[in-house]
């Protein structure tokens, strides 16, 4: 089944390009077009009262939506935010501890890496760093290392963005968590690319993630799942954390919203949530799920792993990582030419991404089996 005419905005606007880069920038339904005038219209009719609108029913709609997703029991654990940095440095700020001990990866993407490098530089933090790589051994290792070592902070990825490794199982490592440790689980990678059932863990761990990708909602739409009783008064704080305590008398303590509102910060712009929402109920009404849209991207995937193999794509080429092992929906491929692989993809106006020595290609919805027959074509003329 093709979903391409759902996308003919993005589409359309560039109609030779091939992208397959959903890992990064994922393409939008033409659904969120209306929704992004909805924002301005409801913002021109509104005005200063836009904030009920957004807080009574736009967060609320939001928040039931990736409660949904996530099968979390309560959707007001949810807290949206411009981006993931933010929320990870207004969650640091509830830990007083100095230096910060905390216990991660190896392949953290850059934004959580290099804070927390610079932070290490500046004698703030002290990490651990688990490596990801061999993959077959990582779990166990993972689960050893946070069983076994004192930190204040622990933190790891759903799916690594260098690597393409999956860790099927987020409950071992999140059990073996000492009492009284924030666990945080980066699930950019993960989120609406593959069914997740964060059920048994809400309690626990804290869990990260955003619409850049494959929520296919665009830029500003992040937000973390916080464990009810867990970090309570972030010192990094802005008004919209006791939205609903403005009109009331100020006094004593620093007052916090309920759930997950508590870290909020200031003033931001709603119109990602107005996204987010219509591409959620354009999903609900096509009733496509989260398994449909892997089951859909494997497909592709399988497709062309098999023209890889038949056509010797590619040549010499790493697969990360190997087959039968748990990934994401993206591939991908390391070798020392992969960045004149990279360069060549692009004049061919194939759009894919480049880490190092590993080119990155992704799928999604808005792709069908055309699509990777001429990326196939397209890879085979380098």
């Amino acid at each position: 089944m093709s979903f391409k005419q759902h996308f003919s905005r993005f589409l359309n606007a560039a109609p030779d390009r091939l992208h397959f880069a959903a890992h990064s920038h994922h393409p939008w339904p033409d659904v969120s077009f209306d929704a992004h005038q909805q924002a301005w219209l409801e913002a021109a009719r509104l005005a200063d009262q836009k904030w009920d609108r957004v807080f009574g029913a736009v967060i609320p709609e939001a928040q039931a939506h990736v409660a949904r997703v996530l099968n979390l029991p309560d959707p007001r654990t949810i807290v949206f935010a411009p981006s993931t940095h933010e929320l990870v440095m207004r969650l640091w700020s509830t830990l007083e501890r100095k230096p910060l001990r905390v216990l991660t990866t190896d392949g953290e993407f850059h934004s959580f890496a290099r804070q927390l490098k610079r932070l290490e530089e500046a004698g703030a933090a002290q990490a651990i760093r688990v490596t990801v790589e061999p993959f077959a051994s990582f779990p166990a290792r993972l689960a050893e290392a946070i069983a076994h070592s004192s930190v204040d902070l622990i933190y790891f990825s759903q799916c690594f963005y260098n690597t393409g490794y999956r860790l099927a199982d987020l409950a071992a490592p999140v059990r073996a968590a000492p009492a009284g440790v924030p666990v945080v689980i980066d699930g950019y990678h993960g989120y609406m690319a593959v069914p997740t059932d964060l059920s048994a863990l809400a309690s626990r761990a804290f869990y990260l993630a955003g619409g850049y990708k494959y929520a296919m909602c665009g830029e500003g739409a992040c937000f973390m799942h916080c464990p009810p009783g867990a970090a309570e008064r972030p010192l990094n704080t802005g008004w919209f954390a006791s939205f609903g305590t403005l009109t009331t008398t100020q006094g004593g303590a620093v007052p916090y919203a309920e759930g997950g509102q508590r870290f909020m910060g200031a003033t931001f712009d709603p119109t990602p949530l107005y996204r987010l929402n219509a591409v959620q109920n354009w999903l609900r009404q096509l009733g496509v799920s989260v398994a449909d849209i892997r089951t859909h991207v494997e497909s592709l995937q399988h497709q062309f792993l098999a023209a890889v193999a038949q056509e010797r794509l590619l040549p010499g080429a790493a697969l990360m990582p190997p087959l039968e092992t748990p990934r994401g929906n993206f591939l991908i491929f390391q070798h020392e030419r992969a960045p004149d692989w990279h360069r060549q993809l692009l004049e061919k106006n194939v759009q894919t991404d480049l880490r190092a020595d590993r080119l990155r290609i992704g799928f999604g919805l808005y792709q069908d089996p055309d699509d990777v027959d001429e990326l196939a074509r397209r890879v085979g003329s380098l």
